[in-house]
C-alpha cells in the first residue's frame, strides 16, 4: 500500500519515520546526556545486574537490561522500515504515547536530580525523592519507559517490539517491585 492511503503497512511512513526519529533521539539523548553528567561527578549510574546481585533479582535485572539494549536496536530498524501492522489511527496514538513517555522520563530524571540510578544499587544510598512528578507516581521513569516501548510498539507494529515490550515491561515492574524498603529487598 502506497503513501497516500491510510490502511496500515505504510500509511503516512514518512511522517512516522520522522516522528520516531525524533522521539528516539530525545530520549535516548535524556538518558545518556544524564549519565554522562552525573559520571563526570563521579556518580555510578548503571547498576543493572552489577555486584554481587544473585538469584531473581539478577535474573530480573539482566532480562531487564537484554531488553534495554535491544529496545533501540529494534526501534531504530522499525523507523527505518517504516513497517506497521497496524491502521495509521493506531500509529497516531503511539506518536503520541511516545512524547509523553519522552516527557515524563525527562522530568522524573530532572527531578532525581543525583538520586537517579539505573537498577538496584547495593551501596549507593539516596535520599526517597517525594516531590514533583514522584509525588503522584512512584517510578515515573518507568512510566516513560513503558510509554515509549508502547508508542514504537503502536508506530511501527511488529512482533519483534511486541516481545521486547513484554520482556522489557514485565522486567521493570518486578526490578520496582523488588527495590529495598526499610533496608531489605522485598524478595531476594
Amino acid at each position: 500500500m502506497g503513501e497516500g492511503k491510510n490502511t496500515g503497512r505504510q500509511g503516512g511512513s514518512m511522517i512516522f519515520r520522522g516522528l520516531g526519529l525524533l522521539a528516539l533521539l530525545l530520549f535516548y539523548g535524556v538518558y545518556f546526556g544524564k549519565m554522562a553528567m552525573q559520571k563526570k561527578q563521579g556518580i555510578q549510574i548503571d547498576h543493572i545486574a552489577k555486584g554481587g546481585k544473585r538469584g531473581r533479582l539478577f535474573r530480573v535485572e539482566m532480562t531487564m537490561k537484554a531488553a534495554t539494549c535491544a529496545a533501540p536496536v529494534a526501534e531504530l530498524i522499525s523507523v527505518f522500515t517504516g513497517i506497521s501492522l497496524l491502521p495509521v489511527f493506531a500509529r497516531y496514538t503511539g506518536v503520541l504515547a511516545a512524547f509523553a513517555g519522552v516527557m515524563c522520563f525527562a522530568v522524573s530524571v530532572y527531578t532525581m536530580r543525583d538520586s537517579w540510578r539505573a537498577g538496584i544499587p547495593e551501596h549507593d544510598k539516596t535520599e526517597m525523592v517525594t516531590t514533583g512528578i514522584y509525588s503522584i507516581s512512584r517510578n515515573p521513569a518507568f512510566l516513560g519507559f513503558d510509554l515509549v516501548y508502547l508508542g514504537f510498539l503502536l508506530m511501527f507494529f511488529n512482533p519483534v517490539l511486541l516481545v521486547l515490550r513484554f520482556c522489557s515491561g514485565n522486567a521493570a515492574s518486578a526490578d520496582f517491585a523488588g527495590r529495598k524498603i526499610y533496608g531489605r529487598y522485598i524478595w531476594q
